[in-house]
């Protein structure tokens, strides 16, 4: 019987997404560790990512390898940036934006030019982690910052409590239902991985800058 994409891209992403969640930066997030002005670093490099990502899969809409990708309802670059002025101000996009933020959204724009039939790959990569374990680091984020009402958190929020669960759904329906050929599924399984690396790498990045902040001036 032949594997689902879906299915394919759980088993071959399974063991770099584990170790994501063991990332010193997901376990400050998950512990309720995270300093306001780590996570706006957090936030101010996803935001290009976002913003490739859903600039690309808006392009190529109607593209055949791409039906129920495209859902507005998901995207979360808007809500990045109206935390992101909330919780650090106006002058946000002068965060620093790391190499690997900005590789990062270099290669999705890239594939939307070249091969767009892979970008399916990052939307698996960056939305279903969303709607699967957004309420989570949701309250995580709420409870470190002293977030309430909502406010500083749109990244999370997607409307109605069932919303997320009928989102992540439906991506899942597309994945499985994408009519690729065997060839086509090894490369998006092949993409995704480097997604959660490229993740990796953001991450490092992202210590790196926490730690030489936290560091003590050398006179």
């Amino acid at each position: 019987m032949k594997t689902d994409l879906l299915t394919r891209l759980r088993q071959a992403t399974a063991d770099v997404h584990a170790e994501l969640e063991r990332h010193a930066l997901m376990q400050r997030m998950l512990g309720g560790a995270m300093s306001r002005p780590d996570y706006c670093l957090y936030l101010r490099n996803l935001h290009p990512i976002y913003a490739a990502l859903e600039a690309a899969l808006a392009r190529h809409a109607l593209h055949p390898q791409l039906a129920g990708f495209d859902l507005p309802a998901m995207h979360r670059a808007e809500a990045i940036a109206e935390d992101l002025v909330l919780l650090c101000g106006e002058g946000w996009a002068s965060l620093t934006l790391t190499p690997s933020a900005e590789a990062y959204a270099c290669a999705v724009t890239t594939l939307a030019d070249e091969r767009p039939e892979l970008l399916g790959a990052h939307a698996y990569v960056r939305y279903l982690g969303d709607l699967s374990g957004g309420r989570i680091v949701r309250g995580r984020i709420a409870g470190a910052l002293g977030l309430d009402a909502g406010a500083g958190l749109a990244f999370y929020a997607f409307g109605e409590p069932d919303n997320a669960s009928l989102l992540a759904q439906r991506l899942r329906r597309a994945l499985k239902a994408l009519p690729v050929t065997d060839g086509l599924a090894g490369e998006l399984v092949d993409e995704a991985v480097r997604g959660f690396d490229r993740h990796r790498h953001l991450f490092d990045d992202l210590e790196g800058l926490t730690a030489a902040a936290q560091s003590p001036a050398v006179n």
